[in-house]
């Protein structure tokens, strides 16, 4: 039988406001509040919140038939938190229904999976434990930032405790294989890949409504038909979009409400199902895939060229990592806050001269400039906690050494807990 899996990221960085060079070390408020609750909530009203019923609605009417899964970001969870409760809310529905899977990233949707393995870790299980108390599972599956993987970063995730992970079905990876089967690590047998479709996942949030391409109009029919006429022995389709493709990129008079809506029916009428990541991830791996550098699910190259393609790239991110050990050592919430959101993977693509969709800066320089006079300012505030004259490996220490204190008083305060319970019963 053929299966759908449909995962949808939820992912909105916040709005930086225009910081001065004047104000560096005068002002360390970084934001827009309004641009950031304007752009929040627009995406509940027109995408978020009616994508989420007519799901809803699907698996009800499908008797659980229909599944999916979501990765939201821990900027854009702290952002629905505050301006859009009412979404999590709905996402928590979801959630009730066990038909939809949560998958864990990091927390920042950040590139710390290639410059700081620490900061990594951190992120990774600050989402998975934010996930587990919206929605009450802890994560089995992970996607990084931007898709990005390689053999290193697939060994980190393994690591973590997740047996899948989700990348990018890049050409020129993948070769002849077809991303419509499951496969394994080279090195890491337990450690399932589940490789995206890009030319179906592409259909719906970048050609739905574009009446030149060759095959318009995308309609749920004609969609699953495509699926059902592939090879008998591809049994799996990774379908993988940015959820705001629903009534925000595709708007809702487009009908890609009704597209989604009609999708299970078609499917289903074809003998197609919809499976979740992890339960696609039980599927027998067919072979190996290997990344032995770094893939992403951006342009045309799927590299990381979105992000560290020119020299202002390479510029911001040596000074923003530069920082890591330092400000996990320190405990002021408003540093570490800033230092979560700023890492987000978007600040860094406004750079970019060839990529730089979706930015609010009239060009890469502007978006430079903007983000190194913040990034300065956080500098700042940085050194006056840990001065750049202690060095790393000293700062490296300390960190680990605290790391496991607080490793060591979380088993005890576990042990606690059970011969407290024990005593009880």
């Amino acid at each position: 039988m053929k299966n759908i899996c449909f995962y949808f990221q939820v992912h909105v960085p916040y709005a930086l406001r225009r910081y001065r060079f004047f104000e560096i070390g005068k002002d360390h408020y970084y934001y827009d509040d309004f641009g950031t609750e304007q752009q929040i909530r627009e995406l509940a009203d027109k995408s978020y919140l009616p994508a989420n019923r007519i799901i809803a609605n699907l698996i009800r009417t499908s008797g659980g038939k229909f599944r999916c899964g979501f990765s939201i970001s821990g900027a854009a969870i702290e952002q629905l938190e505050q301006y859009a409760p009412e979404v999590i809310d709905s996402f928590k529905e979801l959630a009730d229904t066990n038909c939809v899977e949560f998958l864990a990233e990091p927390y920042a949707h950040s590139l710390s999976s290639v410059f700081n393995d620490n900061e990594f870790e951190l992120q990774v299980k600050k989402h998975s434990a934010k996930i587990k108390e919206l929605f009450g599972k802890k994560p089995t599956s992970f996607r990084n930032s931007e898709l990005i993987y390689s053999d290193e970063i697939g060994e980190k995730v393994a690591k973590l405790g997740y047996n899948t992970i989700l990348l990018e079905g890049a050409k020129h990876i993948l070769g002849w294989k077809s991303p419509n089967y499951v496969y394994g690590h080279p090195y890491l047998p337990k450690l399932k890949l589940l490789t995206r479709n890009f030319s179906m996942s592409n259909h719906i949030p970048f050609e739905f409504s574009n009446t030149s391409w060759a095959d318009y109009p995308l309609t749920a029919d004609k969609f699953t038909q495509w699926i059902a006429d592939t090879p008998e022995e591809e049994k799996i389709f990774n379908i993988w979009l940015g959820y705001e493709a629903f009534g925000s990129i595709q708007k809702s008079y487009t009908g890609i409400f009704e597209f989604l809506k009609a999708l299970p029916t078609q499917a289903f009428n074809r003998g197609i199902g919809f499976i979740t990541p992890a339960e696609a991830a039980k599927m027998t791996a067919v072979d190996t895939f290997s990344a032995p550098y770094p893939i992403s699910w951006s342009g045309k190259e799927k590299d990381l060229s979105s992000w560290t393609g020119n020299q202002l790239q390479e510029e911001a991110l040596q000074k923003l990592y530069s920082v890591a050990e330092r400000v996990n050592l320190c405990k002021e919430k408003a540093l570490k806050r800033d230092w979560q959101t700023i890492q987000a993977t978007d600040y860094l693509r406004y750079m970019s001269f060839k990529n730089a969709w979706g930015s609010p800066f009239d060009s890469p320089y502007d978006a430079f400039i903007n983000y190194m006079n913040i990034l300065a300012d956080f500098l700042l505030r940085v050194d006056a906690e840990y001065p750049t004259s202690i060095e790393n490996e000293e700062l490296n220490a300390l960190l680990k050494t605290i790391n496991e204190q607080e490793s060591t008083i979380s088993e005890l305060e576990n042990t606690i807990k059970t011969l407290r319970s024990r005593k009880t019963k």
